[in-house]
């Protein structure tokens, strides 16, 4: 892996080395005394539930199909003889008579799998992972072949829809007179509200000016296990009472296994904070990423720092320590200094109580979110990139306390005005371009869900019309499985044949089976265009390709290339939502890899990974990322040396300066990222 440059040699004289020495010595003893029982401390187990299947449990049905072996866009038909599928305007599949060798033309259009492709597969054998066991744990196999004889199922079913008809005169019209009514306000109280269940619908959204307000009581504080916050107190048990719960506004939920986003996370905590104090956190979340906590501890904000619609982010209440901020200590002593006396305050205690009935609203300002409990404002959260208003499709109240009644006023009458339809007849503009016949730089496989149509028009929208697309010097194609829902893929595959961008794989899309991808991505960087590189990203990352294609060039290296932020000596989990079991991996580390949502391979390796696929002799693992750190360690070992290229400007998480691509990105954050891009300001537009 490539190193830091070398700190120079510095002298020090006998003295200076006895006092190093000596210093040496007390902090190994500090470690060995404090950090084993800080580590046993903090190794609880993962809380994060398992990540659900993708697929409908009610219509997810397994037939003895098998998967594919032939080229992405060719199909050996029943009579042994090589056919090339292509589109139709209605989304059918032409099967013309065709030479083997990819066609360029096909590629201008959606390139999707058919079914009888499907049944030409490779034996069950070839497909085998090394290391994989049998047992009461299902193996990745198992689980492999039911998403493509789902897959199977779930093609056909399409085609058939297509030869029907179905869906081809659905327009925006039609979706609005089956929408919902938009009622101007809503309210449920009693067995209305436990009917509801813990969300409470929102059909038309919020709009600014709209309240919501809830009258509730918090229950009695319980003891929970917490060993973290027991050890910030004063305490040694590891068992703490507890009181808190949450309000939060939530967006659509497009996939199973992600929490939909939170547009406002409001969490009182009366008991069971780290700090030992009641406080009040705001936050917002999207694809299980939190942004920066905004906590109101009681201590008022100084004057000078922003307000929301004119109010402050934090009202003061009294607290039980006696502690004032700093700022609080400086306007005391300037007062004094010009002879300014105090004026008199009336001071509040925390707005809630264990057993105490209180009213509690949010209004949606113009600037942020507003926070009333019993009449007085409580606090103010500004709106942050990604997250509107309108997008709200449901209240959730969980936690320790008990809800007498929800009342949202002030909503807006009519729905919110995006249809996938709508986009489709107007954005000729977002239309890839033609796949040139010569060798490009760079090829991008954008990996997507089938129903986040948001997410690939945010991209088409942005970095998709960077000067290395348009000139065709960089190609970019999303790579989406099929859905259990009919609809759904249906929907897919008007918007993969309008803006030609998309590649459909037939077999049903799991988090544990996203490596097919990959390994799909490689095969079409190889084999429908010729590129240098071959870079792999995520639909919520955003990618500066200008920046990323100069990266490259200054690397100078054409082969054996592996760049991203890498990994090196990582452990594999055993709880929680990334656990890997004994039986995956058996081994105590994992190999040198890149994180995910974004890395590059030179084409040289990206060979070796399709040339092992179809010997049947590829090692795949359910975590993508992983499975490419194996396969270029392999590459290593047969091939040549591997140049390891890390750099942390492919960013895990959020933006960080001069960053070369941003991941966990809402589509209002890609559009804002944009518009920094265009005016050459490395400004932040996301919030981690």
């Amino acid at each position: 892996m490539k190193r830091g440059s070398r700190l120079p040699d510095m002298a020090c004289t006998g003295r200076q080395r006895n006092d190093l020495i000596l210093v040496a010595i007390v902090c190994l003893f500090f470690m060995v005394i404090f950090i084993p029982p800080y580590l046993q401390m903090n190794s609880l187990p993962d809380i994060d539930s398992p990540v659900e299947k993708l697929e409908d449990d009610d219509d997810a049905v397994f037939t003895s199909h098998r998967r594919r072996n032939q080229e992405q866009i060719s199909v050996v038909t029943d009579s042994g003889q090589r056919r090339t599928v292509m589109p139709s305007s209605t989304g059918a599949e032409d099967v013309t008579n065709a030479p083997s060798k990819d066609s360029q033309d096909s590629d201008k259009k959606s390139s999707s799998y058919s079914k009888k492709t499907t049944l030409e597969a490779n034996s069950k054998e070839e497909r085998r992972s090394p290391g994989n066991t049998t047992g009461d744990i299902v193996s990745l196999d198992d689980v492999i072949d039911r998403a493509w004889s789902a897959g199977a199922k779930a093609w056909e079913e399409l085609e058939t829809a297509l030869r029907n008809g179905e869906g081809v005169s659905k327009n925006v019209s039609n979706a609005t007179a089956n929408a919902d009514p938009c009622p101007a306000s809503l309210s449920a109280a009693g067995k209305k509200l436990d009917e509801l269940g813990k969300v409470f619908p929102l059909p038309c959204g919020l709009m600014f000016g709209s309240a919501i307000t809830l009258i509730g009581k918090p229950r009695e504080a319980h003891m929970e296990y917490k060993p973290p916050i027991a050890r910030v107190g004063e305490g040694v048990s590891p068992y703490v009472m507890v009181s808190q719960f949450l309000v939060e506004l939530q967006g659509l939920k497009v996939v199973k296994g992600e929490d939909p986003p939170r547009i406002l996370h409001l969490n009182p905590r009366l008991r069971g904070d780290w700090s030992w104090k009641p406080i009040i956190e705001h936050n917002t979340c999207y694809r299980n990423q939190w942004g920066p906590a905004h906590r109101c501890e009681g201590w008022q904000v100084p004057e000078y720092e922003e307000t929301v619609d004119g109010l402050p982010k934090c009202e003061k209440w009294l607290r039980d320590d006696g502690k004032k901020p700093a700022s609080t200590q400086k306007s005391w002593w300037l007062g004094r200094l010009v002879g300014r006396s105090d004026k008199e305050t009336l001071e509040w205690e925390y707005p809630l109580s264990e057993g105490r009935e209180f009213v509690l609203t949010i209004r949606a300002g113009v600037e942020g979110f507003h926070v009333t409990i019993d009449g007085r404002h409580i606090s103010s959260f500004p709106y942050r990139v990604g997250y509107a208003v309108e997008e709200t499709t449901g209240i959730l109240v969980a936690g320790d306390v008990d809800v007498m009644s929800i009342t949202v006023t002030s909503l807006p009458l009519t729905h919110p005005s995006y249809y996938p339809e709508l986009v489709l007849e107007s954005g000729d503009i977002w239309k890839a371009p033609p796949v040139p016949a010569t060798k490009i730089d760079l090829f991008i496989g954008i990996m997507s869900s089938s129903n986040h149509f948001a997410e690939r028009m945010a991209v088409r929208k942005t970095w998709f019309q960077s000067k290395a697309i348009q000139s065709s010097q960089a190609v970019a194609r999303f790579f989406v499985a099929l859905h259990a829902n009919k609809d759904i893929n249906m929907q897919l595959k008007k918007e993969a044949d309008y803006y030609g961008d998309i590649i459909i794989l037939p077999f049903i899309d799991r988090y544990d089976i996203v490596v097919l991808k990959t390994v799909e991505i490689c095969k079409f960087g190889v084999q429908n265009v010729t590129a240098k590189y071959i870079m792999k990203c995520d639909d919520d990352t955003f990618v500066r390709i200008d920046s990323v294609l100069e990266e490259i060039r200054t690397t100078s290296i054409s082969q054996g290339l592996y760049m991203g932020s890498m990994n090196e000596f990582h452990r594999p989990l055993r709880s929680g939502k990334w656990a890997v079991t004994a039986e995956e991996w058996p081994e105590r580390i994992y190999p040198i890899y890149a994180n995910g949502p974004g890395y590059i391979l030179s084409e040289d390796i990206v060979h070796f990974i399709v040339e092992m696929n179809e010997r049947g002799s590829l090692q795949l693992f359910k975590m993508e990322d992983v499975s490419v750190g194996i396969w270029v360690r392999e590459y290593a070992k047969q091939v040549k040396h591997v140049q390891y290229e890390h750099s942390i400007r492919f960013a895990q998480a959020g933006c960080i300066p001069k960053y070369l691509t941003a991941h966990y990105q809402s589509p209002r954050q890609m559009l804002c990222l944009w518009d920094k891009v265009l005016a050459h300001d490395d400004g932040k537009c996301c919030n981690l």
